[in-house]
């Protein structure tokens, strides 16, 4: 019976990847290797929400590159919802809108591509996008038959209409399809965090959200009138606690994508991409490129605070104190070099005076430990560009509300 009901369960498995056009042995898994540090580029909704088309993109992209963004490791073009038609076609595919893209998706692709840079596209595991366009349940290797056809880098996959469907399993799925369909893509997982996509998603995608939609503010929840909320940048910091064990080179903790350039001050956007690049999440930008001022390039384009995100070791800060509203953050860096951030969370400025002597910092997720009393290591101000001494004197600052000193310590 056991030997009957395996031959039954294989030509069913058989049957379901001829059906969906597989001849070939089904693949699982996602492809590996394909973003050892976060994920760095453009996404069009912060800004653009589905009021998208191949101008905006194309601009985008020329703008990536002449602006020096592209240089500083910027690389990903990513389309979010709305890029299709509200319906697929006859044989069940989808449609990129006419309208917005009339010289077709591939060519926009090619031309994302001729300018070295890389190219992402949306879609959501229910049976509708967020924004009612059509969603994957149910054409999963058709749709990503569809992506490798096109050429795409990147997928993006949201959680939207999705009753009576396991997480998981959705993902798996569409991983496979993926996989299947041969064209290696990243595979970022939107599922916000409800069903803990750290716990599972290592082996499905390369990164996945940990929360909700990210809000331009620096710590406040904006309601929606269809009673969900997006989260300003600290809501989002403190809304996980101890996953940062999860995250790492190709399984990267995604905290949605940045705000910078979009309202906050010029002290939040700064605190906002540190602290993104001290958690080592994806650093995707969505501001529109095209008014974008020289103090926002100027934060998103700063090579010390990209070198920290991007560092090799891939491992994410934690909050090693706080006191009368100013948080010290600190993560290893390779090379047993450190790198940590003082945050000031209040309205008001306030002094730091922070005597390294008293201080033996410990990681007790993956082992590393700073004692001052045995090692010296020199201060670098990140933000500032400038050698700040060594860890033989406390280092003293003042820090304006909701602003961050950021210093690299080197061996």
């Amino acid at each position: 019976m056991k030997k009957i009901i395996c031959t039954f369960f294989a030509l069913a498995l058989s049957s379901a990847a001829i059906a969906q056009g597989n001849t070939h042995q089904l693949e699982t898994g996602k492809f590996k290797g394909l973003a050892n540090t976060p994920p760095m580029g453009w996404n069009s909704w912060n800004t653009f929400e589905t009021h998208i088309d191949e101008k905006l993109v194309k601009e985008t992209a020329d703008i990536m590159v002449t602006s020096g963004m592209a240089a500083a490791g910027y690389n990903y073009i990513v389309l979010d919802d709305g890029w299709m038609t509200r319906e697929r076609d006859k044989d069940g595919n989808l449609v990129p809108d006419p309208q917005k893209f009339p010289s077709g998706m591939k060519a926009l692709v090619e031309y994302v591509h001729s300018k070295g840079l890389k190219f992402g596209l949306y879609n959501c595991a229910g049976t509708k996008t967020c924004a009612g366009y059509p969603g994957t349940r149910g054409y999963e290797y058709q749709d990503a038959r569809f992506y490798a056809s096109l050429n795409i880098d990147f997928l993006k996959y949201d959680w939207c209409n999705t009753a009576g469907i396991t997480a998981k399993e959705a993902y798996a799925t569409m991983s496979n399809a993926l996989k299947t369909a041969g064209k290696p893509i990243v595979f970022s997982l939107c599922e916000w965090g409800d069903n803990q996509p750290w716990e599972w998603g290592e082996p499905i995608g390369n990164l996945w959200r940990v929360s909700g939609d990210i809000y331009p503010c620096f710590d406040c929840e904006h309601k929606h009138p269809e009673n969900w909320s997006s989260w300003g940048v600290m809501k989002i910091v403190e809304m996980r606690k101890d996953i940062r064990k999860y995250s790492g080179p190709d399984h990267w903790n995604d905290f949605d994508m940045l705000e910078v350039g979009n309202g906050m001050t010029f002290a939040e956007d700064k605190s906002h991409f540190t602290m993104w690049s001290m958690l080592a999440s994806p650093l995707i930008a969505g501001n529109d490129f095209r008014k974008m001022s020289k103090e926002t390039l100027s934060i998103l384009t700063n090579k010390e605070l990209i070198a920290v995100n991007q560092d090799k070791l891939g491992i994410q800060a934690f909050r090693y104190a706080a006191e009368d509203g100013i948080e010290v953050w600190v993560k290893p860096l390779s090379d047993g070099n450190w790198a940590i951030t003082f945050l000031n969370r209040n309205d008001t400025t306030k002094k730091i005076n922070f005597d390294w002597s008293k201080h033996i910092i410990k990681d007790i997720d993956f082992n590393f430990e700073a004692n001052f009393k045995q090692q010296t290591f020199k201060l670098k101000d990140l933000w500032k560009n400038k050698e700040a001494g060594n860890t033989k004197k406390a280092f003293a600052s003042e820090i304006g509300p909701h602003d961050v000193v950021v210093l690299k310590l080197s061996k």
